[in-house]
């Protein structure tokens, strides 16, 4: 029986999260002070005090989530020893964090990346007004087929692209805010059970990222990429990865391709995964892989009331 460990993307922030494993283990206290001073500013203040609408920010929102992650993990490592695992897989941003816990990348070198890429990801979003759909009771091919509909307009056609594959019957589209639009007008046509307007900065997983993957590129150049211990499923193409050497390319392009995410579950539990442990702030990924796999035993590790169930897990 396998164990995965993975981590939320954005979207799993709110106000607090960590702070009472920080308070309760000096582990998890370091990993919040490490990110301060490698970042220069107080990201603690946001995490533990807000506002929301600060925390929501991209460029904030995505480092946040990726300490929190970290915080968790390194409570996890004190409470389960030793700490063995299979593999690794993130959501989007939640991919950084799994490198790192496949000690295939530092934590200062990740958070460094994620800064920038919360930064370049909200100056691409401001270019033009864009947006993202999570359409339900879609599928990959439905979801398309409603893209090449409704990015027709009435100047030509304009970017809208599959952007997450969360699970079954969950998909999330993203591009320009007309497109958008017409796409929640067209949904029902193309046999969507419902289409839901996200509350996000811009379209994330789209061709419009294409200015933030081009400033990512030259960081990731620059970066310091190991071996993972474990197999890292990669959002892009669902596969395990075992060369740093894929790392750089495999990040640039995660920014505009869709993130796989039903398909790295299905294929971490055709590997022999029947654990997935989920390391940071809510407990939005075990719903996706409940939702996409049967039989498989879900766990997260968010607040300290979750630490003691960890702890008996592998006593």
């Amino acid at each position: 029986m396998g164990l995965a460990l993975v981590f939320p993307g954005q979207g799993a922030q709110y106000v607090e999260m960590g702070m009472d494993l920080a308070q309760q283990y000096p582990v998890a206290r370091e990993v919040l002070d490490q990110a301060d001073r490698t970042l220069g500013f107080a990201l603690s203040d946001y995490i533990a005090n807000g506002p929301e609408d600060d925390l929501t920010r991209t460029d904030i929102s995505q480092p946040a989530i990726l300490v929190v992650s970290l915080m968790a993990l390194a409570v996890l490592r004190t409470v389960v020893k030793p700490l063995q695992f299979t593999a690794v897989a993130g959501l989007s941003l939640g991919e950084y964090s799994a490198l790192v816990a496949a000690e295939a990348i530092d934590f200062a070198d990740a958070l460094k990346l994620v800064r920038l890429r919360g930064l370049a990801m909200q100056a691409a979003a401001d270019l033009q007004p864009s947006g993202m759909i999570a359409l339900i009771g879609a599928d990959e091919a439905s979801a398309d087929a409603l893209c090449a509909a409704a990015a027709k307009g009435p100047t030509g056609t304009q970017v809208l692209q599959v952007a997450n594959l969360n699970s079954t019957g969950q998909v999330v589209i993203s591009g320009h805010r007309d497109a958008c639009a017409r796409a929640l007008l067209l949904a029902k046509d193309h046999g969507v059970r419902k289409a839901i307007e996200l509350k996000v900065a811009g379209a994330f997983h789209s061709a419009l990222m294409e200015p933030a993957a081009l400033q990512l590129r030259a960081a990731l150049a620059t970066t310091a990429f190991r071996n993972p211990k474990v197999p890292v499923y990669a959002n892009v193409h669902a596969q395990p990865v075992l060369q740093a050497s894929e790392f750089p390319a495999l990040l640039e392009a995660q920014l505009t391709k869709p993130v796989r995410w039903a398909e790295s579950v299905i294929a971490m539990k055709k590997a022999g995964i029947d654990d997935f442990w989920e390391i940071g702030p809510n407990k939005t990924l075990c719903g996706m892989i409940s939702r996409t796999v049967s039989g498989a035993t879900l766990k997260n590790l968010d607040k300290l009331g979750d630490v003691l169930t960890f702890a008996r897990a592998r006593a």
